[in-house]
C-alpha cells in the first residue's frame, strides 16, 4: 500500500482531522504537544495553516490529499472497502 500526504488545513474554527485519534481536534497547542509530537504520522505544519500527516490511505484520493472540511474527511474515512469475494469459493457442495 502507498503511504499518501494529507494536507489538513485548520477550519474557521483552528479544527483539522486528526488520523491517530479518529475525530475533529482543535489544532492548538496542547494538541501539537500531546498527540502531533510524538506521532510517527505527523509530516508538518502545512505552512502554519494546519498539518500535514503520511498515512496508507486506502481510499482513492489524490497525492497529496488536501482537506478543507475536517468532518467531511473524519465521515469519509469511516466508510470501509469491502473487497469483491470470490463466491464460489465460499459454496459447498452436497451429494445425495
Amino acid at each position: 500500500m502507498i503511504e499518501v500526504r494529507h494536507i489538513n488545513l485548520c477550519d474557521p474554527d483552528g479544527r483539522v482531522y486528526c488520523c491517530l485519534r479518529n475525530r475533529v481536534v482543535k489544532l492548538d497547542e496542547k494538541q501539537k504537544q500531546a498527540f502531533c509530537s510524538g506521532c510517527r504520522m505527523y509530516a508538518g505544519e502545512a505552512g502554519g495553516k494546519g498539518v500535514e500527516c503520511v498515512w496508507e490511505d486506502l481510499r482513492p484520493v489524490s497525492d497529496p490529499h488536501v482537506v478543507r472540511d475536517p468532518y467531511a474527511e473524519l465521515t469519509s474515512n469511516q466508510k470501509k472497502q469491502i473487497w469483491p469475494t470470490d463466491h464460489l469459493s465460499t459454496c459447498m457442495v452436497f451429494g445425495g
